[in-house]
């Protein structure tokens, strides 16, 4: 009785944090390169990063379909391996990736941009490499908007539905993610498993919203504290 609601919040489950890792991994370095650039480039690669954030789901998803289908450049890469992207629970990974690194980039990047650049300074002088500067000053200092930027991603994440359907599919099991499913049950009109599914989305979205506000109210009550 449990299976068509497991199923979905499983695969949700696994998209989410696998994409969650990447985009923190990919916003960070994003945005810490983009602080330190300065190049004749950078706003128009800064409109790039955060190009997902306005434009349409399926817009998203049908230039993933070109990229990676049979007659893209990713798609015959891949193609020289056997393997493919498309209707795989990969692109489940792949698609909420595109569309939660812009929020993560953005908001991380403004963590950074406020770090007192005197503080950086001062430990290059006393020998640390930007590397350990990085993962010892910079990171700490705005450790708090860098979790405002993870949550957000994360939630963003788990709503994705229109890219996701359209290079992902719906395959019961493997890439049917919690908004897919919550389509579909309406589509065939299953109100009440489609709205036990809306629900989870719901509480999932507002504990995560819950736990960082309740964070950063302890972050800066400890800060005054000190």
């Amino acid at each position: 009785m449990l299976e068509p609601f497991i199923m979905p919040l499983s695969v949700s489950i696994k998209t989410v944090l696998a994409a969650t890792v990447i985009t923190f991994f990919l916003g960070i370095a994003a945005a810490r390169w983009m602080v330190d650039y300065k190049g004749r480039f950078s706003s128009l690669i800064d409109v790039l990063f955060l190009l997902p954030i306005v434009l349409p789901p399926t817009v998203i998803g049908f230039g993933l379909l070109l990229l990676f289908g049979s007659r893209g450049p990713l798609g015959k890469l891949l193609a020289l391996f056997d393997t493919t992207i498309i209707f795989s629970w990969p692109a489940t990974v792949v698609t909420a990736v595109i569309v939660a690194f812009p929020l993560m980039y953005m908001t991380a990047r403004g963590g950074f941009e406020q770090v007192d650049p005197n503080l950086e300074n001062a430990a290059r002088t006393l020998g640390a490499g930007e590397w350990r500067l990085f993962w010892t000053v910079t990171l700490p200092l705005s450790w708090p908007t860098v979790m405002a930027a993870t949550v957000l991603a994360f939630t963003r994440a788990l709503g994705e539905f229109g890219a996701t359907l359209m290079l992902a599919g719906n395959l019961p099991g493997r890439t049917t993610t919690l908004p897919v499913a919550i389509y579909f049950r309406l589509q065939a009109g299953q109100m009440h498993e489609a709205l036990v599914l809306t629900l989870v989305v719901f509480i999932f979205a507002l504990a995560s919203l819950a736990l960082l506000a309740y964070w950063k109210a302890q972050a800066r009550r400890n800060g005054r504290g000190q």
